[in-house]
């Protein structure tokens, strides 16, 4: 209680016993609304009320939202909350959010509209909407969130972490993606998203194709042009953004899985001819590892600390010095004896850093903190046909979508019929740079990653194993080597 309500409950029963039993009769049966305690309370003398709440002027609604009353439509609804809560906080603030909710559906009357999806948990039921902000959030309680992702945490999915999980249903007319001034909130008009089944991988038997003697060395990302530094380009750009890129508040559209270059540096094609014999395949099927990426982080050509393993489908790298979870890389604890200043000054800026999500076979890249983060995703490149170290800078409050596992299965594919080399190629495609606060490549006075000063790459640990298991169906080199070769 605050000290104000307090003493509007001490004061009401000595000063107003009768008032006070016709309150405490109201609030005690949950049939009656709280109008009725708001017009015993317009009967007090207004002079009294000014005096009781020090000087302070009141209206009768504030008065009754001050006394610990929960409209029963409110405890219904906080009666089919899924999960549980692992604070007090988060349970208040959960309540608040019906509240909330609640007192912006009696306007547009879809108060019981949302009971009943709640409870029929029918996706039949029509939009429930409430009007859309400038940024797409709802502040609850000094608290933002994507109103649809508050929801349907709260009713339907309670491990909810993303919106990249959600998709809505075909008959919600008022989804989040359409950018519509209502938005609908109806948890059972969003459906999560399937993680995809990846097609086999179909390697011939008795590969005969041309198998190099040792792996091929491959070329380095940061030097692949005439220029000798990687190119560079800016989300969001100038003109419409390309598909799969997503502003702070989720708006945008996915990206076809069909719009994969055939012009960048990477194998797309080379089916055998239709003059060669037909070859007995072992399909090698993708399988979904207990960490699905490895991070390492670096200040300049060091690597700095562990290698931290994610397993939670979403992870945030951040420059805080909190103990790392499994839901959390903090580099702010990792320490390096031959730190410079430069170093120093720039880890005081990772901030919030980036955050990173794992979602129906897609990784996405969110920057969190108030400076921008550098990306050099060759997954991300071949799909907008940019050359294959291309440099990404991501501004604070936006996200790229910087790998696609249906982009890369067509692409091994493909591959295996081009040869050994062809697939082992593909390993590139697999590892993933990000740097902070500095960027690099040819707009940059920095030419490498190696020559910013905080960086992590992360290794894809289910494309690599699947690559692996291709390269090992395929076979041993055919020309065995020796100390001679």
């Amino acid at each position: 209680f605050t000290s104000t309500r307090e003493l509007l409950l001490l004061w009401v029963p000595g000063q107003y016993p009768s008032l006070w039993r016709g309150m405490s009769d109201v609030i005690c049966q949950p049939s009656q609304q709280r109008e009725q305690i708001t017009e015993k309370i317009e009967n007090l003398s207004k002079a009294t009320i000014k005096n009781v709440t020090g000087g302070v002027k009141f209206s009768p609604t504030q008065i009754v939202s001050m006394l610990p009353f929960t409209p029963p439509i409110v405890k219904r609804l906080l009666g089919w909350r899924k999960g549980e809560f692992k604070t007090d906080q988060e349970e208040k603030w959960s309540e608040k959010a019906v509240k909330s909710l609640v007192k912006k559906l009696k306007k547009n009357g879809t108060v019981e509209e949302l009971e009943k999806a709640i409870t029929g948990q029918d996706s039949k039921t029509r939009c429930i909407t409430i009007a859309r902000s400038l940024d797409g959030r709802l502040q609850v309680s000094q608290k933002k969130g994507l109103p649809h992702v508050i929801y349907c945490r709260l009713w339907r999915f309670p491990d909810l972490s993303s919106h990249h999980e959600l998709k809505p249903v075909e008959n919600c007319e008022f989804a989040f993606h359409l950018r519509r001034e209502e938005v609908c909130v109806n948890p059972y008009h969003y459906t999560k998203v399937d993680q995809p089944v990846l097609p086999p991988v179909l390697v011939p038997k008795n590969y005969s194709g041309e198998i190099p003697t040792s792996f091929p060395e491959l070329p380095s990302l940061d030097e692949p042009g005439l220029s000798g530094a990687p190119e560079n380009t800016n989300f969001p750009m100038t003109e419409s953004p390309p598909p799969g890129y997503i502003t702070d508040d989720g708006d945008g559209v996915s990206s076809p899985g069909s719009n994969i270059s055939s012009n960048a540096e990477f194998p797309v094609s080379g089916r055998p001819s239709s003059s060669s014999p037909p070859l007995e395949a072992e399909p090698v099927m993708y399988c979904e590892p207990a960490f699905w990426c490895s991070i390492s982080y670096y200040e300049l050509n060091t690597r700095v600390g562990e290698t931290f393993h994610a397993s939670q489908p979403s992870i945030t790298v951040d420059g805080f010095t909190d103990p790392s979870q499994g839901d959390r890389f903090c580099l702010g604890l990792l320490s390096n004896i031959n730190r410079n200043t430069v170093v120093e000054q720039t880890r005081r800026h990772i901030g919030k850093g980036v955050r990173l999500y794992y979602i129906g076979g897609e990784v996405f890249a969110e920057c969190q903190s108030e400076s921008s983060i550098f990306v050099q995703s060759p997954n991300c490149n071949q799909r907008y046909g940019w050359h294959p170290a291309t440099v990404c800078k991501i501004p604070p409050g936006c996200n790229l979508k910087i790998f696609n596992n249906q982009e890369f299965a067509s692409l091994l594919s493909q591959s295996v019929n081009q040869g050994f080399e062809a697939v082992y190629s593909l390993t590139r495609m697999c590892t993933i740079r990000m740097s902070f606060v500095k960027g690099w490549g040819a707009e940059y006075r920095r030419q490498t990653v190696t020559s910013t000063p905080c960086w992590i790459e992360l290794h894809l640990n289910g494309p690599l194993q699947w690559l692996d298991r291709v390269l090992t169906q395929m076979g041993s080199p055919a020309l065995r080597c020796s100390s001679m070769s």
